[in-house]
């Protein structure tokens, strides 16, 4: 019989907090996932992870308060605000970010004000990755090293697609799931973290259902937040929350190339939080560019309304330096341009003295000169000038996040339609309706998933063993013979717990987390599951490679023969001095085929640097790389 354990359903931030506060607590865990790759939507994530009366904040001298973001929240939230959720996700959020800081050793130390902030509280690193992307890969990657440690304790396994709840009376018992063509079922304490709907286009869409008017817009999410998880908690009688407060998102980037595309990038708040600004076709302002999401997006249909789109995000130099990263990754994916004022003034279709006179309204309204017609009240990197060089990219609004889910209580217990908790279920991430009522703000996505992920994993945990204190034991002694706890000075807060064979036994060695069949499916690695280039022998199908035994091979290719290789049915990527043949790998690549479509025929070197660490391509894409770049230096580190 396997240990009792508790079972993660989804591998996104969320779900990957709540496996680690797990593990961290002394529990085993069965993390599943039903993507070839862990990270969900929570590696798309590009502004940061909110927190209140951090130790950066302090550093910094920002006069923050826990009880003025909790405000904010509230404010945000407006009529669909709960009070009790909300208090829970602000007043924990130091902690989580410090969590973040000091498990995972994350540089977080960067702090802006995004939309709907009274203060700067939104936290990401000096490094040179989106923070959702450095975020979720460091809980990754410490699975990962958890996985192959202490595979009796923590597995994983991918592709495998959880499609209903098992339940007795009140009590939800385990799960049932496909994998390799096969339904199995596991017992176990459930954590769901299943995401959220914003990407639900099918049969049985939420959204169509909801909120059918969102329907047509474009997506930022991956094609795998269909909303799973509500589904499956709908059928065995949990209630949902709010479940048409949809957040469409105003700034997302047109591709010149496919502008009608479903699936579109996110342009960071951070970029508005910086000192961008969103103009009209006329070139003119139309509303607070700090303004909450809904109301932004309002703003922008009204224009639409009134024949002035396209609208422009528009940086200057200042803001644009400020944000190096965001600008050189938006570039290199053809969605924004650097171009000159007087450049920028015949693309709207104005005169250079023309745009000049609206970006001095805009900084008289800075300097107090004049009152801002929409109310803003916070600018950044001023003053924005003509005779200056922007980056410029096209927007329009698009599907982002549900606020709406399962309805949850303050220790992310999923309630029934009586508003009671179900035994032994927890829920937490985007699938958790009402925690952002009928807003979000932005920040707080990163942070819901980190401080409701460890509310889930600590409920899970407490659960788990209050049940083994109480369940099919008699006596004190007979429980202390068959628990045994350890302590790893080495590595604070980690409890091990090894059970006993039989009543009274000391316990001298641990059972294993999962049964035979879990066993068997367990995946040594929490990184994708890649199978290389499926044209080659199934049997060399792998999870990962040794980066130790890697090696480029010798032939050679110009870029010019690169070039040629730019179709979705033919598609070659150099990077860093390789060359890679990504034709038949484009399902496994865990941002999407989408990504990879920016960057057909080219080098994309800068655009990796950006989001990887060069081992990711030894380790789990070795057998797509089939030669070196003619006349290049290889720099890939392996």
């Amino acid at each position: 019989m396997p240990a009792p354990r508790v079972i993660v359903v989804g591998g996104g931030l969320s779900g990957l907090s709540a496996a680690h506060t797990v593990y961290l607590n002394g529990g085993n865990v069965l993390v599943l996932d039903k993507n070839n790759f862990f990270g969900g939507n929570s590696t798309k994530a590009t502004s940061g992870i909110n927190g209140a009366l951090t130790r950066a904040q302090v550093d910094l001298k920002i006069g923050d308060s826990v009880k003025q973001f909790y405000d904010d929240t509230l404010k945000s939230a407006r009529d669909k605000a709960r009070p009790d959720l909300i208090r829970v996700l602000t007043y924990q959020s130091a902690s989580a970010v410090e969590w973040l800081q000091d498990i995972f050793n994350l540089d977080l130390t960067l702090v802006s004000r995004l939309g709907g902030h009274s203060f700067p509280r939104t936290h990401r690193g000096h490094d040179a990755k989106f923070p959702g992307m450095a975020i979720t890969y460091a809980l990754m990657q410490r699975l990962e090293e958890l996985v192959e440690q202490d595979p009796d304790r923590i597995q994983v396994i991918k592709k495998a697609k959880v499609v209903s709840l098992n339940k007795d009376g009140n009590k939800v018992t385990g799960v049932t799931y496909e994998f390799g063509g096969e339904t199995h079922s596991v017992d176990g304490v459930v954590v769901l973290a299943t995401g959220g709907y914003a990407a639900d286009f099918g049969e049985n869409s939420l959204l169509k259902k909801w909120r059918p008017d969102t329907f047509d817009l474009a997506s930022t999410n991956g094609t795998h937040a269909t909303g799973d998880g509500h589904k499956m908690l709908m059928a065995i009688g949990a209630n949902d929350i709010d479940m048409d407060k949809v957040q469409v998102h105003p700034t997302g980037l047109v591709d010149p190339k496919d502008p009608g595309s479903k699936w579109k990038f996110l342009a960071a708040e951070a970029l508005r939080g910086e000192g961008g600004i969103l103009l009209n076709s006329e070139g003119k302002r139309f509303c607070d560019d700090l303004g909450h999401r809904d109301y932004v997006s309002g703003k922008m249909w009204e224009e639409k309304e009134k024949g002035k789109w396209p609208i422009r995000l528009v940086l200057n130099s200042k803001a644009s330096n400020t944000l190096d990263f965001h600008t050189r990754h938006y570039s290199g994916r053809g969605l924004m341009k650097k171009m000159t004022g007087k450049e920028l003034a015949k693309e709207i279709g104005v005169s250079p003295e023309e745009l000049q006179k609206n970006f001095q309204e805009y900084n008289d309204t800075a300097e107090g000169k004049v009152k801002d017609p929409w109310g803003k009240k916070y600018y950044h990197n001023m003053p924005v000038e003509v005779n200056d060089d922007f980056h410029v990219a096209v927007m329009e609004p698009v599907l982002h996040f549900t606020m709406g889910g399962m309805e949850i209580n303050d220790k992310a217990q999923v309630l029934n339609g009586e508003k009671k908790p179900f035994d032994a279920l927890f829920a937490c991430g985007e699938l958790a309706g009402g925690v952002h009522g009928s807003n979000r703000l932005g920040g707080s996505s990163l942070l819901g998933c980190v401080v409701y992920g460890r509310v889930a994993g600590a409920s899970a945990s407490q659960y788990l063993f209050q049940e083994l204190t109480r369940g099919g034991v008699t006596s004190a002694n007979q429980r202390l013979g068959q628990i045994s706890l350890h302590i790893d000075p080495s590595q604070p807060g980690k409890v091990s717990v090894e059970w006993g064979s039989g009543a009274g036994a000391a316990a001298s060695s641990g059972a294993s987390v999962g049964d035979s069949v879990t066993s068997q499916q367990a995946q040594k690695s929490a990184a994708p599951v890649m199978d290389g280039n499926k044209s080659q022998d199934p049997a060399k199908k792998k999870e990962h490679n040794d980066p130790a035994n890697f090696k480029v091979p010798e032939k050679e290719y110009s870029l010019e023969e690169v070039a040629k290789h730019n179709k979705k049915d033919d598609l070659w990527i150099a990077v860093k001095g390789v060359v890679m043949d990504v034709t038949n790998w484009l399902d496994e690549h865990p941002g999407g085929p989408q990504a990879l479509f920016s960057h057909m025929g080219r080098d994309a070197t800068e655009e990796f640097e950006m989001l990887h660490d060069d081992e990711v391509i030894p380790k789990y894409a070795a057998d797509i790389v089939i030669g070196r770049v003619k006349g290049q230096e290889i720099t890939l580190q392996y």
